[in-house]
């Protein structure tokens, strides 16, 4: 079995923090891939400021060309929305046998993870990793997307925040300014 980290997210935009957290699970949870889930539309979140499906998944998969074992899927975006954490893992499961997949989640979502759907079923059959979000803690990298929004909305460079290819896209195409 191969074992597939996944790591869902609207990545608005993808940042270095997202990479780093990707690599350190990838390796702690001894994990053959991660996936990165460029998410359409988080059911416990407002979708207003999210930016298209189709730049988020570009500006992913630039972030990640060349990063070994870490991979920008679209497949959540197929899937009938909203988009939810169980079905997504039902289908994967089923589309890809010889996989075994295991979620990946931040110590702020598992704190609400009982508002999830189907919740329970997840936590009976799959592997969770949860990991921390907090500043100070081995790893951290102190980024986050709606930062960078701020900061592009502001005139601010955002270089150190995101991969240069990102940064260069974010321009190229007058993305959140």
């Amino acid at each position: 079995m191969i074992r597939t980290g996944i790591f869902g997210g609207s990545f608005n935009p993808i940042h270095n923090g997202h990479i780093s957290l990707a690599r350190q699970l990838r390796e702690q949870a001894g994990l053959d891939e991660v996936w990165l889930m460029v998410s359409p539309q988080n059911p416990l979140k407002k979708s207003e400021d999210l930016l298209d499906d189709t730049l988020r998944m570009e500006m992913a998969r630039l972030a990640l060309e060349g990063v070994e074992g870490i991979i920008a899927s679209d497949y959540e975006m197929h899937l009938p929305k909203p988009s939810y954490t169980w079905n997504t893992l039902q289908a994967l499961s089923k589309d890809f046998p010889d996989r075994e997949f295991v979620l990946l989640m931040g110590g702020d979502n598992w704190e609400h993870f009982d508002r999830w759907y189907r919740y329970d079923d997840i936590k009976r059959c799959y592997e969770i990793a949860v990991y921390t979000r907090t500043p100070g803690e081995p790893g951290f990298i102190d980024i986050s997307s709606t930062e960078i929004r701020e900061r592009i909305k502001a005139g601010k460079g955002i270089r150190r925040m995101v991969p240069k290819a990102v940064a260069d896209y974010i321009k190229a195409h007058h993305l959140y300014a």
